[in-house]
């Protein structure tokens, strides 16, 4: 990548810094604007592609071939060439039209890296993992970023929705002299954008929090569900996250023996110190998460244990209720099986002719019932 010497590099950023009044060529970038084909273009299309000149937009080519044209008719030009979810046939054009590396290459193509930055002789190529908080859903959605940063020329592979570039082109396009400076500026609004993208992510991830600590103590069976699932979340953001502080620190480290722009690098330090602080807060978050987790195993540890003691109390009312109808029913059953017996109508039964027989009858019935409850009652059934 060639850096240039000269230096006062003002540089634009979402988070607010000094702007630059658009200079002339502001006009004929709103015109090329109606060039471009939508951001919202299906895989395998080239989204915007531009030749630039002294930080104006020259050329509004309309496919790659005619970007390599008007990149070999101006030596101090810089190409801008964004594609959404190329093609392998795509990738291999720009690999042969900027001598691209066959290992860079071939991680282009295969995508699902992790984030890293590769200097392959003058051509870097960096691997960036962008996020966005879906709220409708309340999901985190990941994608991944290629870029190709060479002399001359910015390549960038989107695979998926984020980051928003075409955000990022026309905050450069409004800054001629920030975007005269070359690829070097362009890398880092690219990176500025992505780590400015973390910030909604950690607010949403730190609103799910909230609610599910109301929820933990709320006593919702569905929760421990929720926490997994952001759980995995945090842990997906932790990796997206974290590896690029290796790629900010190398990136500042590899602009060194090119005596690149004192200002630029003072900002990459800004957007690492902004990427550190969302790296603490997820690593945070994560700890958090397994708290919460911990805290909601202990309280449905608990309401099991209450729910269990509820259980054996009514077992154990159930189970006197039942001894006590038993026992009574049993002091019942013997009178009735005496008088049952004595009752048949037979002519040859011992003591139906007995003077004494109606009263020995009562009598043997209040004796056996008299005996039974006593010995109910001596086992606590009564």
């Amino acid at each position: 990548m060639v850096a240039t010497k000269r230096r006062g590099f003002p540089l634009n950023s979402a988070r607010g810094r000094r702007s630059v009044r658009p200079g002339p060529g502001l006009a004929g970038a709103d015109r090329d604007e109606q060039l471009r084909p939508p951001r919202a273009a299906g895989p395998g299309q080239v989204v915007d592609s531009a030749v630039y000149r002294r930080g104006h937009r020259y050329a509004s080519p309309a496919d790659l071939a005619e970007t390599y044209r008007c990149l070999r008719e101006q030596d101090d030009a810089m190409a801008w060439i964004g594609l959404y979810r190329p093609d392998a046939g795509q990738i291999d054009s720009l690999a042969q039209e900027f001598k691209l590396h066959d290992l860079a290459v071939e991680d282009a193509i295969t995508a699902h890296q992790r984030p890293k930055l590769e200097r392959y002789g003058e051509t870097l190529f960096v691997v960036l993992r962008a996020a966005r908080y879906v709220d409708v859903r309340e999901q985190v959605e990941f994608s991944e970023l290629h870029l190709f940063v060479g002399p001359g020329f910015v390549i960038t592979l989107r695979h998926g929705e984020a980051p928003d570039l075409a955000a990022v082109r026309r905050r450069l396009e409004r800054d001629p002299q920030a975007l005269a400076r070359g690829t070097a500026a362009v890398l880092y609004a690219i990176l500025d954008q992505v780590v400015d993208g973390y910030a909604p992510v950690v607010a949403g991830l730190e609103n799910d929090i909230d609610e599910i600590e109301t929820e933990v103590f709320g006593g919702d069976p569905k929760v421990s569900r929720r926490i997994y699932e952001l759980s995995r979340e945090v842990i997906d953001f932790q990796r997206a996250a974290r590896p690029m502080l290796g790629v900010l620190t190398n990136l500042t480290e590899d602009f060194a023996p090119y005596d690149t722009d004192e200002e630029l690098r003072r900002h990459l330090r800004d957007v690492t110190d902004h990427l550190t602080q969302v790296v603490e807060r997820v690593d945070g978050f994560r700890h958090l998460l397994q708290n919460i987790l911990a805290v909601n195993a202990t309280l449905v540890s608990q309401q099991q244990n209450e729910e269990m003691r509820s259980l054996t109390a009514a077992s154990y009312e159930q189970n006197e209720e039942i001894k006590r109808i038993s026992a009574w029913a049993a002091i019942l059953f013997a009178p009735t099986l005496i008088g049952t017996v004595y009752g048949m109508n037979f002519d040859h039964m011992p003591e139906l002719h007995w003077r004494f027989g109606y009263l020995f009858a009562l009598t043997l019935m209040v004796l056996v019932c008299g005996g039974l409850y006593l010995a109910f009652k001596r086992r606590n059934w009564l």
